[in-house]
């Protein structure tokens, strides 16, 4: 490939449908400490959708304690509000389906669009799709939740979104899938 800002950049040539045995300086340390990736499908008994308040189902797809990271897709299932919330940590979003927009901007999401929250912001989270939204996120750090005239109600964090999906996972006897936690 030249090295001019003006080449494109492809793929490497392969017809191969196989493994490729990459050279890694350190694969056997990585075997030793690291952490394998997970898998999380889409059947209901890897991940089911719970109830988050009277309007809205979360289903979770990955835990990390380590760095307070969660990963979600939210459903909010017709016209609604999650209501006020602050991160104290990034947030990374896609809406899948329907649309989703915060009371505080003037911007609607729609399938595909991307959503980046910082930390230190407050939002409230609305659709007003006769279908609700789906949102896949991504989000690290705790957020706190607010009622409509500005009183703490609880935080939510890794432990609180982990707490979550094995009580209602006992509460339906249902397994704990341990490729949720990362």
């Amino acid at each position: 490939m030249k090295d001019d800002a003006s080449a494109v950049m492809t793929t490497p040539p392969s017809d191969a449908f196989r493994i490729v045995d990459v050279p890694d300086p350190f694969k056997e340390l990585a075997a030793r400490r690291g952490a394998e990736g997970t898998f999380v499908g889409t059947d209901e008994a890897e991940s089911p959708w719970i109830p988050f308040g009277d309007n809205a189902a979360i289903r979770h797809l990955a835990f990390d304690v380590r760095n307070n990271i969660f990963s979600n897709v939210l459903w909010i299932k017709k016209p609604g509000v999650i209501g006020t919330h602050y991160h104290r940590g990034q947030i990374v979003m896609i809406c899948l389906e329907g649309s989703a927009r915060y009371l505080e901007y003037d911007w609607v999401a729609t399938p595909g669009a991307f959503i980046q929250e910082a930390p230190g912001e407050a939002h409230t989270l609305v659709t007003d799709h006769p279908q609700g939204t789906k949102l896949f996120g991504w989000m690290q750090g705790a957020i706190d939740f607010y009622d409509e005239d500005a009183n703490f109600s609880f935080t939510a964090d890794v432990w609180w979104f982990m707490n979550h999906y094995e009580t209602y996972c006992k509460e339906n006897g249902l397994e704990i899938n341990e490729q949720l936690y990362i």
